[in-house]
C-alpha cells in the first residue's frame, strides 16, 4: 500500500505553497506531469486535470486517482453539480490522500455547459454553495474553489463578489480567481483562455476587502516579473499553459519564493536527470516513454538545442523500447553544435 505523508506534514506543505500553483489542464496534468512539476518546483500547489464526480464514484479509480506520493501537496479538482455526489466524490478523493478538493467552476467548454458544471455554476451560487458545504462535511482537507469573474455579459463586479461571499459562507476559504470572464456561446475553450479581457483588479479587490479569504490569480501569467507583482495584492499565482510551455519559470519562480526550501536555481539537465529513476521504475511497470516525456518538451524551449531537444523526444520515445538513453541522446544535443542529428 502507498504510504503517505502525515496529516501534520500535509497540512503544513499545504499551507506553504500557497504563492505558487500549477493550473489543471485536461488530457494533461496526469502524474506522469505532476511529478515533473514537483521537481521543478519542491513548494508549488499541484492540482490534478477535473474529474467528474461520478467518474471518481463508479469510475476506474486506480487510473482516475492515479498519484505519486512525491506528488504532495496535490488537489483533486472535481467537476460536477449534484451535492450529494459530489460529497461522495469529496471523501474518497480524500480517502486516497489528496491535500485539497477543488470545484471547478470555471471550465467553459461545451461538454461542461451539457453537464451543467464548469463555468455555468456561477450564475447558480447558491448551488454551488449547497455542494461545498456537502464537500466540507464529507471530507477532512480543505474544499476551494476555482471560478471565472463571470460568464457572458456579467461586468458587474458586485455580482462576482457576491457569488464568492455565498460560498465562502458555506465553508470554502480559497478561491483561485481566473480574471476573465468565460463566454459560453461563440468561443471555443482556447478562445476563452485569451478573448475575454483578463481585469487582475477584480481579484484583487477582492483580496483587499475580503482580508480573511486566501485569493489566488490565474490567467495570462507567463513572466516572472509579472508573477511577482501579482503577489504584492494577492495571496497566490497559478500557472496555466506558461507551466507547460516553459516549465522552467515554474522552477525560477519556486527557488526565488522559497529559497530556503527550493535551495539554488539548478540547470534544465539537472532537473530532468532527477527525473531518471522515476522514469526507469514507470519503463519497469510497461509505461510507454512517450507517456512521460510528452510533459518535458518545453523544457529547452527557446535554449541552444532546444529545437533538436524536443524533435528526437517526439520523433523517438513512441518505440518499442525507448528508454532513458534516448532522454540522454536528447540532452547531448543541446550541449552540442550539432543541432540537426537524426532522431532515429
Amino acid at each position: 500500500m502507498t504510504e503517505f505523508p502525515t496529516p501534520d506534514v500535509q497540512r503544513d506543505a499545504y499551507a506553504r505553497s500557497i504563492p505558487l500553483s500549477v493550473a489543471p489542464m485536461m488530457d494533461w496534468t496526469d502524474t506522469h506531469c505532476r511529478v515533473f512539476h514537483r521537481i521543478l518546483a519542491p513548494n508549488a500547489r499541484l492540482y490534478t486535470e477535473m474529474v467528474h464526480a461520478n467518474a471518481v464514484i463508479h469510475g476506474h479509480r486506480d487510473r482516475l486517482l492515479a498519484m505519486d506520493p512525491v506528488e504532495h501537496p496535490v488537489a483533486l479538482q472535481l467537476g460536477g453539480s449534484e451535492p450529494a455526489l459530489l460529497a461522495q466524490a469529496a471523501r474518497i478523493g480524500a480517502e486516497h490522500g489528496f491535500d485539497e478538493i477543488n470545484l471547478n467552476c470555471g471550465c467553459p467548454s461545451d461538454r461542461v455547459q451539457a453537464g451543467r458544471f464548469g463555468a455555468c455554476l456561477m450564475r447558480e451560487p447558491a448551488l454551488v454553495a449547497d455542494s461545498v458545504a456537502a464537500m466540507v462535511a464529507a471530507c477532512d482537507v480543505p474544499v476551494t474553489v476555482k471560478c471565472r469573474l463571470g460568464v457572458d455579459e456579467d461586468n458587474e463586479y458586485e455580482r462576482f463578489a457576491a457569488f464568492v461571499d455565498t460560498v465562502a459562507q458555506a465553508g470554502c476559504r480559497m478561491f483561485v480567481v481566473h480574471a476573465r470572464n468565460a463566454w459560453l456561446k461563440g468561443l471555443s475553450p482556447k478562445e476563452n483562455r485569451e478573448v475575454p479581457p483578463l481585469k487582475y483588479d477584480w481579484a484583487y479587490r477582492l483580496k483587499r476587502e475580503r482580508p480573511d479569504l486566501q485569493i489566488a490569480v490565474n490567467g495570462g501569467i507567463a513572466e516572472f516579473d509579472a508573477a511577482g507583482r501579482h503577489l504584492q495584492h494577492v495571496d497566490g499565482v497559478m500557472l496555466g499553459r506558461a507551466a507547460y510551455h516553459d516549465p522552467y519559470l515554474l522552477h525560477r519562480l519556486d527557488a526565488a519564493w522559497f529559497p530556503v526550501t527550493s535551495g539554488p536555481v539548478r540547470t534544465r539537465a539537472e532537473l530532468l536527470r532527477a527525473m531518471r529513476p522515476y522514469v526507469e521504475a514507470q519503463l519497469e511497470r510497461g509505461v510507454y516513454l512517450k507517456h512521460i516525456t510528452r510533459h518535458v518538451l518545453g523544457l529547452f524551449g527557446g535554449e541552444r538545442g532546444g529545437r533538436a531537444f524536443r524533435q528526437v523526444l517526439s520523433e523517438g520515445a513512441h518505440r518499442p523500447g525507448a528508454d532513458w538513453s534516448l532522454v540522454e541522446r536528447a540532452l547531448a544535443l543541446t550541449h552540442s553544435d550539432d543541432h540537426t542529428a537524426s532522431a532515429a
